[in-house]
């Protein structure tokens, strides 16, 4: 008898204890991820933020966004308002993004728009292509019959009269039968403007053109950063950087193709009259753009970030706008973070590979299920 009064008293702690845990939200209509409900006076850094900058960000994104169910009603109301910190402090809730094991951080990487050396003719010096999309290529969408796949897009070629997988990086490159928009004098930074997935070519008469993400050959992106590692070739450190993997190729000339070539993926491109411009439609804006994995954040959505600067590993707390998408950018909280042009956005991407957490500003209208 004893024991069970001493049990009961127990079990009654547990369960408090067990129910007094952060509450659980799903937004089940927008984010496969559960989150934590956080104030504004809890986020770090939330209003010293340039929130009218982020403003100014979000009411660009609104340009495509506003056709969207979810962000029609504030991007109307983003229109008329002169208070930044109103803005979203009123018509928005902070949820935390949490990953599968409840944990709360992520991964956050950099990408930025790189200049290339190239020429509209193949020469000797400039003979790696950057490729439109190409004419053989199938698209292959089944949404219309099966709704469930309409996330699902499979890219393919005809050969004799059966859908085979399109050709893999090698096979395409070594095939060379597309149509260019122009040539670059470097593998190396060709490979790594796919990657970026946008860029700009300096031609040889100086001028320059745009090029942007088209389209791709639907072959997994695979890591070439991690196979290095795995194989021994760079470190975990530093060496895992861009930097750091551009040193090794330019030591291994020789290895380089099969080493690239680890990556079957191939990305095609258009010229535009853009700068580099995302995944949603509008121009990026350097340091206030993210890519983002659309399964868990969609685009147009304001993203509070919390990271550390790659470089002298400084906070940052800032409000930013998912706009972007990209191969590599896959889990609950993971974003590439837009650094913009030029030199020393490149060396901040290039080494950027920083722990952060994600906090989603969702429209106070979009309700949790």
């Amino acid at each position: 008898m004893n024991k069970k009064i001493y049990i009961l008293p127990l079990l009654l702690i547990s369960l408090f204890i067990t129910g007094c845990g952060p509450k659980i939200y799903n937004f089940k209509n927008i984010s496969k991820s559960n989150m934590h409900k956080i104030e504004f006076k809890d986020l770090k850094g939330f209003y010293e933020d340039d929130l009218d900058l982020a403003l100014e960000v979000f009411k660009k994104s609104c340009k495509r966004s506003a056709r969207k169910k979810n962000f029609k009603k504030v991007c109307a109301l983003s229109l008329k308002t002169t208070n930044a910190k109103v803005f979203f402090t009123k018509n928005f809730t902070a949820y935390k993004l949490l990953n599968k094991d409840s944990t709360d951080q992520g991964t956050i990487t950099g990408y930025y728009e790189p200049l290339l050396q190239g020429s509209l003719i193949k020469t000797d010096v400039y003979k790696y292509a950057i490729y439109k999309i190409p004419k053989n290529m199938l698209i292959i969408d089944f949404s219309s019959e099966y709704p469930e796949l309409k996330k699902y897009r499979l890219r393919g070629r005809l050969e004799a009269n059966k859908v085979k997988p399109y050709y893999t990086r090698e096979e395409i490159i070594k095939r060379d039968e597309l149509e260019v928009i122009a040539y670059v004098n470097n593998k190396v930074d060709l490979f790594f403007l796919h990657i970026q997935g946008s860029g700009r070519v300096q031609l040889r008469d100086k001028s320059i053109i745009n090029v942007a993400y088209s389209n791709q050959n639907g072959r997994k992106y695979k890591s070439v950063g991690r196979y290095m590692i795995k194989q021994g070739y760079i470190g975990n450190g530093i060496d895992a950087s861009m930097q750091g993997m551009k040193k090794w190729f330019e030591k291994n000339p020789k290895e380089t193709d099969r080493v690239l070539n680890h990556n079957q993926s191939f990305i095609f491109f258009s010229e535009s009259k853009k700068a580099a411009t995302g995944s949603l439609g509008v121009e990026l804006t350097a340091e206030r753009n993210l890519a983002v994995d659309r399964k868990f954040i969609p685009l147009g959505m304001p993203v509070f970030i919390q990271t550390r600067n790659p470089l002298n590993k400084k906070e940052i707390n800032q409000l930013m706008l998912a706009a972007d998408t990209g191969g590599a950018i896959k889990g609950d909280i993971r974003a590439d973070f837009f650094y913009g042009f030029g030199p020393i956005a490149e060396s901040k991407a290039g080494r950027m590979k920083e722990k952060g957490k994600l906090i989603l500003l969702i429209p106070n209208d979009i309700k949790a299920k």
